[in-house]
């Protein structure tokens, strides 16, 4: 059997999905089991660990102030290390806002090419019903932003260099799916 604590270096791999997909908790159930791996948060929780200031309605901005954030955590690191959301999560976030006309995405291609193309995987979490979801949550834009991911992750929109699992199931399928695909990957 792999040890999968023992695996070449990598470049780093994100977990992008809308919100309440389980991508936390993926993240930690790798690092579980990827002892020599290292968990970069949420640009959310960094931002808000460095004192940026969020509404209670997420804005364009902070969206936009995320999406920077996630590039330059990507910049900074280089092996063996799982990304809580990727730069493109935040570009689907800004596309479903009621004012996603305001986001130039065009203006940020280079920099999100560039930041796909140092990650070794970006892992996609579709919505799964077995996950509860708290009664706080907008259902209608998780769906809008889950369904623009497809379109951005599984369908390329983009047409970025980047590779993507889409994976499902059960807390342990998903593992198991992603540590395949990391033992299969091309040394």
């Amino acid at each position: 059997m792999l040890n999968h604590g023992t695996l070449s270096p990598l470049m780093p791999i994100a977990i992008s999905g809308t919100h309440c997909a389980g991508k936390s908790t993926l993240v930690d159930d790798l690092i579980e089991r990827l002892p020599y791996w290292e968990s970069i948060a949420e640009p959310y929780h960094v931002l808000e660990e460095e004192g940026y200031d969020f509404g209670e309605v997420p804005t364009l901005e902070d969206f936009e102030a995320q999406l920077t954030r996630s590039l330059q955590l990507i910049r900074e690191q280089r092996q063996n290390v799982i990304f809580d959301r990727c730069p493109l999560d935040f570009v689907a976030y800004a596309l479903c806002l009621a004012d996603s006309e305001s986001f130039n995405v065009r203006v940020w291609l280079p920099q999100l090419r560039e930041a796909v193309s140092a990650l070794d995987l970006i892992v996609f979490l579709p919505i799964d019903n077995r996950i509860s979801v708290p009664l706080s949550e907008d259902d209608d834009y998780r769906i809008a932003v889950d369904e623009k991911l497809r379109e951005i992750l599984l369908d390329n929109t983009f047409d970025l260099e980047m590779v993507v699992l889409e994976v499902t199931g059960t807390r342990e399928e998903r593992v198991r799916q992603v540590l395949e695909r990391l033992s299969h990957r091309k040394h």
